[in-house]
């Protein structure tokens, strides 16, 4: 057993008894890895992600792999829904540093917990293009050996980006006034970045896998609000995208996790309330706006969905 068997979080003690010397969450690991000038490992999952049981059985049961992880690094295990704000930030440094997320999502970070290099699955043996995860925690070592102090200085320079970035395109960003200059300065800097992201073709953001991101979504539907065309353009390609495509259930309702490819034809086979929750606000959002009533369609139905197979058997949704 190891440090995760007396967490709270069901995903957590599912991992309790591998063989890697896992922290939960906390300034213990962080303050161990301080004290070692080791770098810090943290991988980001949850109770129902295919792919992070699947690294779970290849890599953190395996002995060897264990052993390297325990000798060179410090590993944190996090549930993605315990702490939502840990998996936000380090996913962004995922979308920065390599243009995609996913989970389980793994994070590599200096110390005090600032990210220098993030991927998500790595399988046992290189496969599907990517390195073995063993590789990968070889490379990292050897970087922190010979080059610490660039690694230090990458970290520093992607945690200022982060900043900026989050910044930017929080929810919060999206709900606040703009009618200062500064504030119509951050706006337009969202803007690019949207523009920047968006696939013209298919709609939403990135290539496969493709998330739905509705806070993204929520930005476009105000700019076009504020009476930019080219924004809700960008806005009603995505939601028809998702609408139309594979990764909404068009018999039950409600929408998958994220396609697996780039057109939102293959979904990933998972439904989590938070989505639902998100989706269901930005289409209604997007009929508020146009009066599509097939939007409010997608709404309805994703709500009927969530109370008939989501609900708790206590009542809570």
């Amino acid at each position: 057993m190891n440090r995760l068997a007396t967490e709270s979080s069901p995903y957590l003690r599912q991992h309790s008894d591998q063989p890697v010397d896992w922290y939960p969450w906390g300034e213990e690991a962080f303050t161990m890895a301080a004290r070692l000038n080791r770098p810090v490992f943290i991988s980001i999952g949850y109770s129902s992600c295919h792919w992070c049981h699947v690294m779970a059985h290849e890599s953190f049961a395996d002995p060897a792999t264990a052993d390297f992880l325990n000798t060179h690094f410090v590993s944190v295990k996090v549930d993605r829904e315990e702490h939502p704000d840990v998996d936000a930030l380090y996913m962004e440094a995922a979308m920065a540093l390599t243009g995609t997320g996913g989970w389980p999502l793994s994070v590599f970070t200096i110390p005090d917990g600032r990210p220098f290099f993030a991927g998500t699955y790595f399988p046992k043996e290189a496969k599907y293009g990517n390195p073995s995860f063993l590789d990968v925690l070889r490379t990292i070592v050897d970087a922190w050996k010979e080059q610490e102090a660039d690694l230090l200085d990458g970290a520093e320079q992607l945690t200022a980006a982060l900043i900026q970035r989050m910044s930017t395109l929080s929810d919060n960003t999206i709900l606040s006034d703009f009618v200062e200059d500064e504030g119509f300065g951050i706006l337009m800097q969202a803007r690019a970045e949207l523009s920047h992201a968006y696939d013209p073709t298919y709609g939403g953001f990135g290539s496969a896998p493709k998330f739905p991101r509705p806070s993204l979504v929520e930005l476009a539907l105000y700019l076009g609000r504020l009476g930019d065309q080219e924004a809700f353009t960008l806005a009603s390609t995505t939601l028809d995208g998702m609408a139309s495509g594979g990764i909404y259930d068009h018999l039950g309702g409600g929408f998958a996790r994220y396609s697996t490819d780039r057109i939102w034809l293959v979904p990933h086979f998972e439904k989590m309330l938070y989505d639902q929750a998100g989706l269901i606000r930005v289409y209604l959002h997007g009929w508020m706006l146009s009066g599509r009533a097939e939007w409010l369609q997608v709404v309805g139905e994703t709500i009927g969905d969530g109370l008939s197979r989501l609900r708790h058997p206590s009542g809570g949704v």
